[in-house]
């Protein structure tokens, strides 16, 4: 008697895997039929998110367009609520796979390249070859300055395909408002921070968004701290991009160029402000920033600033209020390491529920009318305080003139602090 029922229930489990495989291969093949109609309808995205037109300036549309994941089978649907994980599907073209590979290989550089290159540094040390990192130690002691001097950008690696891939991954948009006078130095005042930068890296560390194009004869440095640039190999990778070190010196040397065409892309929020990036944050960490306007005053470098839309909404991050165990944590390795630590996630590369890897969302980066700068070497704080005002009223209203056009809301406004 035992023995048949342990044959029933055995049939039982047999019956259930059976039929929870034949939902999966309708799912799936409901999915499949979609993605297809969809690649068969030009100008059309599978994500859900705004549309994008990369050649004409002008023109935004948004469209709402029926995600492959939105199509769900009730049953398989109601099982991923209770466990929490919307899984990819199977067949996702060709182009999406590389896109989500170019963003994860960008993640990987800002997250671990850094510590790789580290350890094959001293791996090489203690190997037989350890004359090569003997003669880069040479190269490195020689070159330890070029970070400050303008750095050593590659227009080979600025152009590599895989920067392409990573802008339509959100997608990525650069908007110009105002032609920009090739014969003068600008200071391009990035907002917000976000967790990593990704508008500032797309649309001035490479060419996918055509900066080239559309400021001929300006030469995009994006500033980063000066550690990075003490790490063998990892350093050389980052300039050739145009990254440059954020020291007083590197920003003195870029904007006080006699000839002109050097663009310096601050990230004024800096570290701190990553700490409060998360989707609909408005808050702007820059009432306190105005070492680069007194730069700007001393070298008579024009300011322009720049918002990025959307650069909030990439990931999400834990709850770490003003106050908090851990907010008052992440503040005090930030004092020690010189770099913010957020808790941030967003989704994985085969789910959509949990990862490193960013959300699909579109960003357009809006560069600013400059603001004209009489050159004062020795500006007063009032001399300071009266153009960082400036400044302020002229984010402000680049804000309110193209929020309503990337989807915010008029009650929406930034807050400074």
């Amino acid at each position: 008697m035992i023995f048949e029922l342990e044959k029933v229930r055995d049939r039982i489990w047999f019956l259930r895997i059976y039929v929870l495989l034949k939902e999966f291969l309708v799912l799936q093949s409901s999915q499949r039929s979609l993605e297809l109609q969809l690649e068969n309808q030009p100008d059309r995205r599978l994500d859900g998110v705004a549309e994008l037109q990369f050649g004409d300036q002008s023109s935004v549309r948004h469209q709402s367009v029926i995600s492959p994941s939105s199509v769900r089978h009730p049953v398989i649907q109601q099982r991923s609520r209770g466990m929490r994980i919307e899984f990819a599907p199977l067949h996702v073209p060709l182009r999406r796979r590389l896109q989500t590979a170019a963003v994860l290989q960008w993640i990987f550089s800002f997250l671990a390249l850094a510590q790789c290159c580290m350890a094959a540094f001293i791996l090489l040390l203690v190997s037989d070859w350890w004359t090569v990192s003997l003669l880069y130690a040479g190269w490195l002691w020689l070159d330890w300055d070029t970070p400050s001097s303008g750095g050593r950008r590659s227009q080979l690696v600025r152009s590599w395909t895989v920067w392409e891939h990573f802008r339509d991954y959100f997608p990525l948009k650069l908007i110009k408002t105002v032609d920009l006078d090739p014969t003068k130095n600008y200071i391009f005042g990035f907002h917000p921070h976000g967790v990593l930068v990704a508008g500032g890296f797309g649309n001035f560390c490479t060419e996918a968004t055509g900066f080239s194009r559309l400021f001929p004869g300006l030469r995009p440095h994006l500033l980063m701290l000066p550690f990075w640039f003490r790490v063998p190999f990892f350093r050389d990778y980052i300039m050739c991009g145009g990254l440059v070190s954020s020291s007083k010196a590197s920003l003195s040397h870029l904007i006080s160029q006699p000839e002109g065409g050097n663009v310096a892309v601050i990230a004024v929020g800096g570290a701190s402000e990553a700490l409060d990036a998360r989707p609909g944050s408005l808050t702007l960490q820059v009432r306190s920033r105005k070492g680069f306007i007194k730069l700007a005053l001393k070298h008579g470098a024009q300011l322009v600033p720049v918002f990025s839309f959307g650069e909030n909404e990439l990931f999400d991050q834990m709850e770490n209020p003003a106050g908090s165990s851990l907010r008052r944590l992440q503040n005090r390795l930030q004092s020690i390491m010189g770099v913010a630590v957020p808790l941030f996630h967003a989704r994985g590369v085969f789910q959509y529920s949990f990862g490193l890897i960013p959300y699909r969302r579109p960003i357009h980066t809006v560069v600013g009318k400059p603001i004209p700068v009489v050159q004062n070497p020795s500006p007063s704080s009032e001399d300071i305080n009266g153009l960082h005002q400036v400044y302020l009223e002229n984010l402000t209203e680049l804000f309110e003139h193209h929020k309503l056009t990337f989807g915010l809301d008029e009650d929406q406004h930034l807050t400074f602090t």
